[in-house]
């Protein structure tokens, strides 16, 4: 626990650090880019077409989920993938290649995947109001529900952050850490809730196992289903809750563990 302690110590008092640092990754990160940071809107907007092409017009007929055009329930369902996939891959390898830059400074190591995720988030926030205002068009108005959202939000930058933690310590020591997360979040991305839910019972157990598919159900119920999801699923929010405290106790551990030997490994 005194790993844990000392990591959200750190965080804690380097939250201005980890919010300036995100601002400054995220202008140097578009800096070559003709059109800049609207590629963070650019990206995920071209995927949506895609899948909305393929899994609602070409294999669904453009049918109704759960009540709601496939539209509407995809790029609700969809929002936060973006964010959490970007940030979980660019913050596994953020200690990696930026620990030389701050080697020889009394610099807090933990919050590097921190600021790398948090540079994810502002596009995240970009693209979730560009999908309430879609959905308002749509005739799906914010409502008292539509509250909870900051639960997730805050849920989803925890979970992502806890994630990264663990990969970027793990990074400095097995280099296909990257490789092998590339591939496992695929298959976290299509087994979860975003495109589809499946009929089969064991399946959906597995999905639900899943905390992308607490998030993007709770995204829906807070805009598109006026349903308090955190209650009425009391039993997923607790899951998802002890899962991300765990993760982070984990990634506090091994990252204070390696942390005075990372100089080592590379």
């Amino acid at each position: 626990m005194k790993s844990t302690y000392f990591v959200m110590k750190e965080q804690l008092t380097n939250l201005y650090l980890i919010r300036r640092l995100a601002e400054f990754q995220l202008r140097i990160s578009n800096k070559n880019n003709y059109l800049g940071v609207v590629w963070e809107l650019i990206n995920p907007i071209m995927q949506i077409a895609v899948f909305w092409f393929i899994f609602g017009l070409a294999l669904r007929s453009n049918k109704m989920m759960e009540g709601v055009p496939f539209i509407y329930w995809l790029i609700v369902g969809i929002s936060m993938w973006f964010f959490i996939n970007e940030g979980v891959l660019e913050g596994s390898k953020s200690i990696i290649s930026k620990f030389n830059q701050v080697a020889k400074m009394n610099f807090p190591l933990s919050i590097i995947p921190s600021y790398v995720v948090f540079s994810k988030f502002y596009g995240h926030l970009f693209l979730l109001i560009i999908v309430m205002i879609i959905c308002f068009i749509g005739g799906y108005h914010p409502s008292i529900y539509t509250l909870q959202l900051l639960l997730y939000l805050v849920y989803a930058l925890i979970l992502t952050n806890a994630i990264a933690l663990v990969a970027s310590t793990l990074s400095i020591l097995v280099r296909d850490i990257h490789l092998i997360l590339q591939a496992l979040m695929r298959m976290v991305f299509f087994v979860s809730s975003i495109l589809y839910l499946p009929n089969n019972d064991i399946v959906m157990f597995v999905m639900k196992l899943n905390p992308i598919y607490f998030l993007a159900e709770g995204y829906r119920a807070a805009i598109l289903h006026h349903e308090w999801y955190f209650i009425t699923h009391w039993h997923l929010t607790i899951y998802n809750i002890v899962f991300v405290i765990l993760l982070y106790i984990l990634g506090s551990i091994i990252h204070m563990h390696f942390r005075d030997r990372f100089a080592d490994f590379m």
